[in-house]
């Protein structure tokens, strides 16, 4: 399972079925899971743990030092979760000590050919992220997010769970959960409604959400007075999701 030609370091640690094809490099401090396929012509360097069942295309670059200036080759890490898709030139780079010495992605991701995931991102789970997407230092993405191709997200930026870009956006302030946007600069469109139904969420949560993204995006108020309305309703935990996105956002939200 491990081609002939692949340079895998002895300190590295690799699970049960393995794959790794011709010419890859495997570094020190590399932990790979259970099942998890490495094409060929992939570079992984540590410290970085994969997990299991995680499939790495050609020429990916895996746990490569940040681009940030700042990075004086301090010891950083890179955790990625079980079951992700990194299709080819993806690259992710560990953290930095300026945050918390640590890039994150959880499980069941897609990343398309070309995506760049900078130093200190945490990425959640069942996210897709089209082609050549851009996500700088420091960005925080929940889970069910849709990144349509090319879009580049500014530093620092939140994006909720269950968000979505057009292609081609511009992402330079925090993007609140299920809240669809599009553009250069991105601004707000609508939210994620179809999304929700094939989920098979209630009737009665959509309605809630349609109004909650009225009172944030059409009524005039300040994100201020849209988060102290809504704390007066009654809430479901899908609009508590939304809630939280707007009270943690802290770039201001794309309008």
């Amino acid at each position: 399972m491990i081609h002939r030609t692949a340079l895998i370091d002895e300190t590295a640690e690799l699970g049960r079925n393995v794959k790794v094809g011709p010419y890859s490099i495997i570094g020190p401090g590399v932990t790979i899971g259970d099942d998890t396929v490495i094409g060929p012509h992939a570079v992984i360097k540590g410290p970085t743990v994969i997990g299991k069942g995680n499939q790495i295309f050609q020429f990916t670059s895996i746990g490569e030092d940040c681009q940030d200036k700042k990075y004086k080759g301090e010891p950083t890490r890179l955790e990625i979760g079980d079951n992700n898709i990194f299709r080819e030139h993806v690259t992710v780079h560990r953290g930095t000590i300026q945050d918390q010495g640590l890039t994150k992605i959880g499980s069941n991701n897609l990343l398309m050919v070309a995506v760049h995931v900078a130093h200190d991102c945490i990425i959640g789970d069942d996210n897709i992220f089209a082609n050549t997407c851009g996500i700088a230092g420091h960005v925080h993405i929940g889970d069910g997010v849709l990144l349509g191709g090319m879009t580049g997200v500014h530093q620092f930026c939140k994006i909720g769970s269950y968000a979505m870009t057009a292609g081609c956006s511009l992402v330079l302030k925090d993007i609140p959960a299920y809240v669809m946007v599009g553009g250069n600069p991105a601004s707000a469109r609508s939210m994620n409604f179809e999304g929700m139904r094939r989920r098979g969420w209630s009737a009665e949560v959509v309605r809630q959400l349609r109004k909650a993204y009225k009172v944030v995006y059409r009524e005039g108020n300040t994100l201020a007075e849209a988060i102290a309305e809504l704390e007066q309703w009654e809430t479901a935990p899908e609009l508590e999701v939304f809630i939280q996105s707007l009270r943690h956002s802290e770039r201001g939200i794309t309008r």
